[in-house]
């Protein structure tokens, strides 16, 4: 039993509500009691209820009256329903309204017990089963995950570019995924049935490198025993992506410009050139603006790679995709693993969320696989974390006010550092209170109206 399930018990009855209330609590529950079901409604709408303990019979309206307000929470808490007027019909009717299970009075206190621990695991793995639904139905696109704005907005340059037949130069920090752009710009285009074939250009002796693209005639070369088919013959037809172009030779610059431009390469050693239809995809980390400046990349050839160019977006600029990747990546790992690590505390996800990853996603993937090793406990702790992320200081970000909604944020720079700037966290926490104030407390509607779930609300006001 997780310490932190949370019962909602509505029992008119003061004597059994009291009895029921120190069970509970006495085996680690944290419990909300009240006496009718207009308070039980208004603690469903305002408070995260793990399970709903419910009398059938109460003053007013009666317990069923509270299922349809349980259904709406997300996650829905189990709900079990008492009564002391049981019958079959009763029975059935509390169960096709969405109860869980159904007890009668007087009840029996282990029993009472048992069932309880039954609902919340159950609701456990039900609460498992749709996170992990949700994960592959969350924004994919050509195995790429992201529903921040971002990558959204890359998606659809994606689509478009991908329909087009021309260069594409991707570029992109470290760790961002440029590879699976180019794979996706591949696989969304017309030659998506043809060779894709990929080379790292940093990774190819200089010497090699004009062979390794463009192939070699038999002698060509000492051990050039028979002539060999290049990078641009074996992807004739298809894709062919230069990864880390930045660090081709500019005498092999040249030629590639050549085959670019009218589709022809001559294999070394040849006396006879080879047209081909090669899509050409680059990918570097490097600034080739400045390498451009620096002489050491061609200019002529940036032009004519930057026709269709695509900037792969940092993952500090991608927002709650972080929390998403995570998740992922922890799911993998349980699968490949056999562990069942059931996710992040809330004090590790907000250290991953303030945390700038330099190293962008690839550096969230393996920082997730090393905590998930050494995790010794049902969720992932910030101790779990390498040190690096528990001690850097929240990435910066910009903070802008829309003076549509400037009743909502008066006086949020009453709380400033002494340059007579507010923090970003205390701006955030004044943000939501006013929100809360603005809705009566009403976090349902304050949640809709910062844009995000009430469990993400209620994780921000801890």
């Amino acid at each position: 039993m997780a310490q932190t399930d949370h019962v909602l018990l509505v029992e008119d009855d003061s004597g059994l509500r009291e009895l029921l209330q120190e069970e509970l609590e006495a085996e680690g529950y944290r419990v909300s009691a009240c006496g009718d079901a207009e308070a039980g409604l208004l603690a469903l709408e305002n408070q995260q209820i793990d399970l709903l303990v419910s009398d059938l019979r109460l003053p007013g309206k009666n317990g069923l009256s509270l299922l349809p307000a349980a259904r709406k929470a997300d996650p829905p808490p189990a709900v079990l329903i008492i009564t002391a007027f049981g019958s079959v019909q009763q029975a059935v009717e509390s169960l096709k309204a969405g109860a869980d299970d159904f007890l009668t009075k007087p009840l029996e206190m282990d029993h009472f017990l048992l069932t309880v621990t039954r609902l919340l695991e159950n609701r456990r793995l039900r609460n498992e089963v749709r996170h992990y639904r949700s994960l592959l139905a969350v924004r994919q696109f050509n195995g790429i995950l992201g529903q921040s704005p971002a990558m959204l907005q890359l998606f659809d340059q994606i689509r478009q570019i991908a329909l087009a037949d021309g260069p594409v130069l991707v570029q992109g920090e470290s760790g961002t995924g440029k590879e699976l752009v180019a794979r996706a710009l591949h696989e969304q285009s017309p030659r998506k049935d043809k060779p894709y074939m990929m080379v790292n250009c940093g990774g190819i002796p200089s010497e090699l490198m004009e062979s390794e693209f463009f192939g070699h005639a038999a002698g060509a070369f000492t051990g050039a025993r028979s002539q060999r088919a290049g990078l641009f013959q074996q992807a004739d037809g298809g894709t062919l992506l230069l990864d880390e172009l930045g660090e081709m030779p500019l005498a092999l610059q040249a030629k590639l410009l050549r085959a670019l431009q009218d589709g022809r390469i001559r294999p070394v050693g040849s006396d006879h050139e080879i047209q081909v239809d090669v899509r050409v995809l680059a990918a570097t980390n490097r600034n080739l603006t400045q390498a451009v400046s620096e002489g050491s990349f061609r200019e002529d050839l940036f032009y004519r790679l930057e026709t269709f160019g695509l900037q792969v977006p940092p993952l500090r600029a991608r927002g709650e995709d972080v929390q998403l990747l995570a998740e992922f990546f922890l799911t993998r790992f349980n699968t490949r693993q056999q562990r069942a690590i059931k996710g992040f505390s809330d004090e590790a996800l907000k250290a991953l969320l303030s945390y700038s990853f330099p190293g962008n996603v690839r550096e969230l993937q393996n920082a997730v696989e090393r905590s998930a090793t050494f995790c010794d406990s049902p969720l992932i702790e910030a101790r779990h974390l390498p040190q690096r992320i528990l001690e850097q200081p929240a990435a910066p970000a910009d903070l802008t006010v829309d003076d549509s909604t400037a009743p909502v944020h008066t006086q949020l720079n009453a709380e400033a550092d002494p340059e007579g700037m507010p923090s970003l966290e205390s701006v955030q926490r004044r943000y939501i209170h006013q929100v809360l104030k603005a809705t009566q407390g009403n976090k349902r509607k304050a949640a809709d109206i910062l844009g995000i779930t009430r469990r993400t609300l209620y994780r921000w006001l801890t």
